[in-house]
């Protein structure tokens, strides 16, 4: 028989092949995770990386995890390219924080039928969009709009009926931005107080800033900014600091980060939810790995797992 260098690279590339099917370690044989959330520059969200790059760690014969996130939290298409990419390095299963209810749906779909799991993490994706590509996907996450209400309520106690409030909402397209919304309308309706505006400051601490400002400037009389996060409760802080209204225009916020614990304490900041950032993607890589070892279809993973949200002030333990 005659050897050509094309044989003689195959037999070395079969014999490669061999060695590697023979290792039973080899990491084709763990899962691969990927995790994708929203803003790096969000404190939760490192924090929601930290937490699942700590458990990767300590069960590191189980799978790997490879975790990214966007630059800002409403840089859709750059989060729908980060998916693209994450599905062509061959993952198994996906968990993510989606930047956009509606717009990252598509994506998701083309990931479901490539054979890969996808687990929703932090912000809901939307029923109807879901429904329209007849896929289901799993939520595993608190109840914003309960976590919101109790934050609500905390500030109730400190408000008369007739007091106004203005909200500020996270990104509008987002549904745990409505449903923070809702919770905060929820207790302020029970309250008697009057919202004045619902404005988005699109998570971040500027846009909250910005919109806080406008808030106060408009209604000179406002005693209450609710934030639908903590980034946008620290841009409300600042706006209220710089209209000299500190202690008159009480704030509350949301995600219990830990640049708020200080103005918990000195009372800047009234009251937050803690929704356990760090425990937020490990519940949702989790549920993807129970899945994966159960052999389950995407369709046989279950609608909805709760996980915690518990009201923060300067009195919690």
């Amino acid at each position: 028989m005659k050897f050509t260098r094309r044989t003689l690279q195959s037999a070395a590339a079969l014999t490669l092949l061999g060695a590697i099917a023979g290792t039973p370690a080899f990491a084709q044989d763990k899962p691969k995770v990927a995790l994708v959330m929203k803003s790096l520059a969000n404190e939760f969200f490192r924090t929601m990386e930290d937490g699942a790059k700590a458990h990767q760690k300590a069960h590191a014969s189980e799978y790997t995890l490879v975790a990214n996130g966007i630059k800002d939290e409403t840089d859709t298409a750059a989060q729908i390219k980060m998916v693209e990419q994450m599905v062509a390095q061959k993952i198994n299963a996906l968990v993510i924080a989606p930047a956009d209810s509606k717009a990252l749906v598509p994506v998701i779909k083309a990931a479901i039928d490539k054979g890969i799991l996808v687990v929703n993490i932090d912000n809901q994706l939307d029923a109807a969009a879901l429904k329209e590509k007849g896929i289901q996907v799993p939520f595993v996450g608190p109840d914003n709009r309960a976590g919101a209400k109790l934050v609500g309520d905390a500030l109730a106690k400190e408000l008369k009926a007739g007091d106004k409030v203005g909200i500020i909402e996270g990104v509008s397209t987002t549904f745990n931005a409505q449903q923070r919304t809702l919770g905060y309308q929820d207790a302020m309706k029970a309250a008697g107080a009057t919202v004045v505006g619902v404005q988005s400051g699109q998570w971040e601490i500027d846009k909250g800033n910005t919109v806080a400002a406008g808030m106060m400037r408009e209604h000179p009389d406002l005693k209450a900014l609710l934030a639908g996060n903590d980034s946008m409760a620290l841009g409300a802080v600042a706006a209220v600091k710089a209209a000299g209204k500190t202690g008159k225009v009480l704030v509350v916020g949301y995600d219990n980060i830990g640049a708020i614990k200080p103005m918990l304490k000195d009372g800047r900041v009234l009251a937050t939810a803690d929704q356990f950032a760090a425990k937020q993607a490990v519940f949702g890589i989790e549920t993807a790995l129970k899945a994966i070892a159960d052999k389950k279809k995407q369709s046989e993973m279950p609608a909805e797992v709760k996980t915690d949200v518990v009201l923060v002030t300067k009195d919690s333990k």
